[in-house]
C-alpha cells in the first residue's frame, strides 16, 4: 500500500499533541551558521527544530524562529537537558527548563513554552532517573512544557521511569545501527522515536556500501535522501543535520518517491547492532 508522507506529516504523540515528522537538527551548529541554517530549514518547510542546552545554541534558535516572521505556535521546539549524577528535586528541573525558556523562546509572550524537553542521557542511577523524571512532570503540569521526553535511554531505563510513560525516546537510528529492541520496546508502549544521526554523520566509508549506492541509482537520489526516507518509511521522527543550504532543501526533497518493501528490507539488513554506532550512545549506561 502507498504511504501517504509529505512535509507537513506528522506524528500523533500520547499526550495527543502531534509533532512533524520531519525535524532538521542543530548539533555543533553554532553563531551565524546555525541562525542561517535554522531560517533556511524553515523556509524549506521544515515545521521542527531540535536543539539541546549541551549544543550551546538555544538562543540562536529562538533567534531564528522570531526572523523568520511565522507564529511560534507555527514552529515545534525540542530541547534537552542533561542530568548529573546527583538527585534533582522539582525546583532545580524547574530552574533548567527556565534557561532554556528564556533562550530558545523568545517571543515576549507572558507564558513561554517548550514543546518537547526531553532528558540528554540516563545518568544518575535508577533513583536519580525517576527523580529527575517526577520533576520533569511536575514542570510539564505547570504548563511550561508541552511534552516530556527521554533521549538515549534502553529498555532498562524506560521500564523503571514512573508514571507517565515518556512521549519520546531520541536515539541514534540508520541503517546500520537499528537498536531493535528498544524501538521495539517503544512501539509496543505508545512511546513516539526520533533519530538522531540519521544520515551517519556522511560517513565517507559507509556512504561506499553497495546497498545505498545502488537504491541512490535507482530512484534517482542521494544517499541522504533515501537515509531520510528510509526513517520516514519506518515511522520515526529523524533529524537531519546540515548548515548548506542546498543540503538543507535536499534533505526536505524526500516526498516525490517511495522506497519498495524489498528495498526496505535491504536497507534493514546493513544493521550492525551496537558496533554500528556512529557515536556516543548510552543506552546501557548503569
Amino acid at each position: 500500500m502507498k504511504m501517504s508522507l509529505s512535509i507537513e506529516s506528522t506524528i500523533k504523540l500520547a499526550s495527543g499533541h502531534s509533532i512533524p515528522q520531519l525535524g532538521y537538527g542543530v548539533y555543533q551548529a553554532r553563531s551565524k551558521e546555525c541562525e542561517d541554517g535554522v531560517k533556511e530549514a524553515i523556509k524549506a518547510g521544515y515545521r521542527h527544530v531540535d536543539s539541546a542546552q549541551g549544543y550551546h545554541n538555544e538562543d540562536i534558535v529562538g533567534r531564528a524562529v522570531i526572523q523568520s516572521g511565522l507564529p511560534r505556535s507555527d514552529i515545534f521546539l525540542t530541547t534537552k537537558y542533561m542530568p548529573s549524577h546527583t538527585v534533582h528535586s522539582s525546583e532545580s528541573v524547574l530552574d533548567i527548563v527556565r534557561n532554556s525558556l528564556k533562550k530558545i523562546d523568545r517571543t515576549g509572550d507572558d507564558k513561554p513554552y517548550i514543546d518537547l524537553m526531553l532528558i540528554h542521557a540516563p545518568f544518575g542511577g535508577e533513583q536519580g532517573r525517576a527523580n529527575n523524571w517526577k520533576a520533569l512532570v511536575q514542570v510539564q503540569r505547570e504548563g511550561w512544557i508541552r511534552d516530556i521526553g527521554v533521549s538515549n535511554f534502553g529498555v532498562k531505563h524506560l521500564q523503571a521511569l514512573p508514571a507517565p510513560k515518556p512521549s519520546i525516546n531520541q536515539i541514534e537510528l540508520h541503517p546500520f545501527c537499528q537498536q531493535k529492541e528498544i524501538v521495539k520496546y517503544c512501539e509496543e508502549n505508545g512511546i513516539a522515536i526520533q533519530a538522531y544521526s540519521p544520515l551517519i554523520r556522511a560517513d565517507k566509508a559507509r556512504y561506499e556500501n553497495s546497498v545505498l549506492k545502488d537504491l541512490a541509482t535507482k530512484y534517482d537520489k542521494d544517499i541522504a535522501q533515501i537515509l531520510i526516507r528510509w526513517s520516514l518509511q519506518k515511522g520515526y521522527i529523524p533529524l537531519p543535520k546540515s548548515v548548506t543550504p542546498s543540503r538543507i532543501k535536499s534533505n526536505a526533497d524526500v516526498y516525490n518517491f517511495e522506497l519498495s518493501s524489498e528495498d526496505m528490507k535491504a536497507l534493514d539488513g546493513l544493521d550492525e547492532g551496537a558496533k554500528g554506532a556512529c557515536t556516543w550512545n548510552p543506552v546501557d549506561q548503569p
